[in-house]
């Protein structure tokens, strides 16, 4: 069996400096400027590492990597333990081109390709190859609109590993990104690019963003006025992105970072659009609480699309002053399934695991379980 496996060594770095993203040249330098490190190439890695693990007890299936050089896949494919062919003399690879050109170049060579990236590299390698080879992603983006995605890295390793035993079926994945002109019109909204066929079981693969609905407002506006009735005074409030925490700073005066990461105090906006360094300096060791909602359709409450809330800055705020929101219907289109973290700390994953409780409406809420 051959794998092709690609890595995008500059996606997700972003996240924690608050830019959204790292698409194009200007962004990643800014993003470089503001103190970000790669996050895809060690999150790769990881992938690699779970599948090599459950490899061992099938020496069966025999292994080959095909990828492109240095932190497009063969550092990482080293450092798992893997011994790469590389089919590419390029350097330093790391624009769209490059992620198209190695797709095209691996389809006809391969039975599966892997990636690391987000949802710019998703339909970088849909626009090259579209449904041709079986595809997953390894989740090291910001945003994360996409379907075509593993929930975690270590779950993409062992997607791969139940895919070659033939104990997966495929499925149609819808690769998504933002629709640039509803942001421009402040709305958050996932446009459909194509599809890729990936390797599916239920609570390992994400599913795509939901957008959310207008007869919503109602239990939205319902959230908002119970955050306000129990906000307390000396605390910094810490507002994920997102519609329902945006009605919570409607309600409070102010207008809510569209994508971004805002701070309140005594229900004032102290500080717009914070990075994780910012939100670690602002709070420093006074009480501090989050609000979060959850990602409609994927059942994310932190890792996509909100990394500015670090690992670091979860553990210090404590789970116990995490407030999860989100209204009924979105929680019930979940369909059962958990609330999700990926963190990129598994300490903080299993701290934020078990029961929450998520607030609905106005003086309603309910235990669900996260995972």
């Amino acid at each position: 069996m051959r794998i092709g496996f690609i890595v995008n060594p500059v996606a997700g770095m972003g996240g924690r400096v608050g830019l959204k993203g790292t698409d194009g040249e200007e962004t990643l330098k800014k993003a470089i400027a503001l103190g970000a490190k790669p996050v895809a190439p060690k999150l790769a890695v990881e992938a690699l590492r779970e599948l090599i693990m459950r490899l061992k007890n099938e020496p069966a299936i025999k292994l080959e990597i095909i990828t492109y050089p240095e932190d497009m896949g063969e550092n990482e494919a080293i450092e798992a333990g893997f011994e790469p062919i590389v089919i590419w003399n390029t350097k330093d690879g790391t624009t769209a081109e490059d992620t198209k050109r190695a797709a095209l170049d691996m389809s006809e060579k391969v039975n599966f390709i892997l990636f690391a990236g987000g949802d710019g590299t998703a339909r970088d390698i849909c626009e090259a190859i579209d449904e041709k080879v079986v595809t997953l992603g390894i989740p090291t983006g910001v945003k994360m609109h996409s379907a075509c995605f593993a929930t975690s890295a270590k779950n993409a390793g062992a997607l791969v590993y139940m895919y070659l035993k033939g104990s997966l079926s495929t499925r149609e994945a819808e690769v998504m990104d933002i629709d640039e002109e509803a942001f421009r019109d402040n709305r958050i909204s996932a446009k459909l690019y194509g599809f890729l066929k990936v390797p599916y079981e239920e609570h390992m693969v994400q599913s795509a963003k939901a957008g959310g609905t207008t007869w919503e407002a109602d239990a939205l506006k319902g959230i908002a006025l119970e955050i306000l009735d129990t906000m307390e005074d000396n605390c910094y409030y810490i507002l994920g992105p997102g519609t329902t925490t945006r009605s919570i700073a409607e309600e409070l005066g102010f207008e809510k970072t569209l994508l971004g990461v805002d701070i309140v105090y005594d229900r004032k906006l102290i500080a717009k659009d914070v990075n994780e360094k910012e939100i670690l300096s602002t709070i420093d060791d006074k009480k501090a609480k989050i609000i979060v909602t959850v990602i409609g359709g994927q059942g994310f409450i932190f890792g996509r699309g909100n990394q500015q809330i670090s690992a670091e800055v979860i553990k210090k705020v404590g789970k116990e002053n995490t407030i999860i929101v989100a209204t009924e219907r979105k929680i019930l289109s979940l369909g059962g399934r958990p609330l999700l973290v990926d963190t990129g700390d598994e300490g903080v994953n299993e701290m934020l695991r078990g029961y929450a409780r998520v607030i609905t409406d106005y003086g309603k809420s309910m235990m669900y379980r996260v995972e």
